[in-house]
């Protein structure tokens, strides 16, 4: 697993959840979109494999 990877989708994804209001306090949405970055990094390599990428 690449660290810069992780760390990037993490990033985008935290900063774009803080335009989801619906999820809470922006600290949340934060913490939220972080999450959802580092699984989709790490859901990523199996996905590019599935495809034939």
């Amino acid at each position: 697993m690449d660290p810069f990877a992780l760390v990037f989708y993490a990033i985008v994804c935290g900063l774009l959840s803080l335009a989801g209001p619906r999820l809470g306090a922006p600290m949340i949405r934060l913490g939220i979109g972080a999450m959802v970055g580092i699984v989709a990094a790490i859901a990523m390599p199996a996905a590019r494999v599935t495809l034939g990428l």
